[in-house]
């Protein structure tokens, strides 16, 4: 289902722990006549991408930071001086060891949290805040198990609470441009969608602090930020590890969870050898280092196939670990034309070729034109607020979603089953690159509502 439809509006509950995002509630109802003017957020993490949603938080006016909850009293120092320059007040703290956080969901003065934690804590953190009646709003990344992705839906399902994905890549302008070609129709019926992480993390997983990037080759207890405790899923994991930038956008071009779905997939690996030739290499490593023992599970290059209900292809390309460009590979291709993204920039992403409209036949054309002529109404609106935010400004826009849906009671445009979907993608990875590449049933985690489900991402103006 690839044709505009108009956007599904719900009544909600005033209470705003009582709203939910596509669950069983009163659907096709009169538009939204109440609204929250505050919303009081709890950060729960404020590591480096913590401090990003910080930051879009302190320069907003209808959001108060009430508290923060880490366990790293380096990374909550960094955040309390965000807070102090932007002239704020000081947020109640809660730093004493990793379950802390549950002392700050106890307060009665949050209406939400933003969970910004290692991977394998986003299940439980997010259950939690469900069960205090907090609305989450979850960063991305991949399931520890399947079993999470079920245990999130059924406690939304349950508490009536619903949950926000935070997958930025959505947002990108170019992303947004083609997606608003996508629903025109000018693709045709879409057929083939690709994307990824093409990004080389080495520098990330191996800091030891002195510089942001490429600073050392230790992880764990010895790292820095991330490299203490990312680098341990590529020891002891192999699949596709971060699949939600890639499929984030071909999700809701394709309307995922929203009269169509993902059914199966399958993924093979390369044999690993980045992390340990860095580490070998690295003028602080060498072949006697401690880490040059280390084997790493994580194969280079992941790839996984992926079908839909409605006979559509997905091709996800995991490459952290390699020497490479930053490059998400998209690709869109429908019965009448496509866009290929071969680099990062705001309209200089890709080519694109349309028959019967590009110049030449068979002969790619810059996108730039039909970039600017279809750039998405939301970034026309608030481009001047994104100057500056994280990530070329999609963190504005993911970060105003989030704020907006629950000041307005509005459905979330990324929710709790899109974050099952996707985060499903990793361990069903995992089996089947550890059973040869044998084909994984994606469950249904709509239990069949995606068949009536409308689509909703990005087609308000406002959010």
């Amino acid at each position: 289902m690839n044709t505009p439809l108009p956007r599904r509006d719900f009544i909600r509950n005033s209470s705003l722990a009582g709203i939910a995002a596509g669950l069983s509630l009163p659907a096709l109802q009169a538009q939204h006549t109440e609204k929250t003017n505050k919303v009081r957020i709890g950060m729960i993490g404020v590591g480096l991408r913590g401090q990003n949603h910080l930051n879009m938080m302190l320069q907003r006016d209808d959001v108060d930071v009430i508290a923060f909850a880490d366990p790293d009293t380096q990374m909550i120092a960094a955040a309390q001086q965000q807070v102090s320059k932007a002239g704020k007040p000081a947020p109640a703290v809660y730093s004493n060891g990793n379950n802390d956080y549950k002392n700050l969901l106890k307060r009665d003065d949050i209406d939400a949290v933003i969970i910004s934690t290692p991977w394998e804590w986003h299940a439980p953190q997010t259950i939690d805040a469900m069960q205090a009646g907090k609305i989450p709003g979850v960063e991305v990344c991949g399931a520890v198990k399947l079993q999470d992705c079920w245990d999130i839906v059924n406690a939304s399902e349950k508490t009536k609470v619903p949950v926000m994905i935070l997958e930025n890549v959505c947002y990108r302008r170019d992303i947004l441009a083609v997606y608003n070609m996508v629903r025109k129709g000018m693709f045709g019926e879409l057929l083939h969608l690709q994307g990824g992480y093409e990004h080389d993390l080495r520098g990330v997983k191996f800091n030891d602090g002195i510089t942001p990037y490429n600073s050392g080759v230790e992880f764990g207890p010895k790292g820095y930020s991330e490299a203490r405790w990312r680098t341990q899923h590529s020891v002891t994991r192999n699949g596709e590890l971060y699949p939600t930038h890639g499929l984030g956008p071909a999700a809701v071009m394709l309307d995922i969870n929203r009269g169509n779905r993902l059914t199966r997939l399958s993924s093979v690996a390369t044999k690993s050898r980045g992390l340990h030739k860095y580490i070998t290499e690295h003028p602080k490593g060498g072949k006697d280092h401690p880490n040059a023992k280390v084997i790493f599970k994580l194969g280079d290059i992941v790839t996984t196939q992926l079908q839909t209900a409605n006979g559509e292809t997905i091709v996800l390309t995991h490459d952290t670990n390699s020497p490479r460009p930053y490059n998400l590979g998209f690709r869109v291709q429908g019965t009448q034309g496509l866009w290929q993204d071969y680099h990062a920039g705001e309209f200089s992403a890709g080519m694109l070729y349309f028959e019967g409209t590009s110049p030449k036949a068979h002969q790619w054309e810059n996108p730039e034109k039909y970039m600017q002529e279809h750039d998405h109404p939301l970034w026309k609106k608030y481009e001047k607020q994104a100057v500056g935010a994280g990530h070329g400004g999609m963190d504005f826009f993911v970060d105003h979603a989030f704020i907006e849906c629950i000041k307005r009671k509005a459905d979330f445009p990324l929710d709790v089953y899109d974050l099952a979907t996707w985060y499903a993608i990793t361990p069903l990875s995992e089996k089947s690159i550890a059973d040869g590449g044998q084909v994984q049933n994606i469950p249904d985690f709509t239990r069949g509502k995606w068949m009536t489900r409308q689509p909703v991402f990005c087609l308000n103006d406002d959010y």
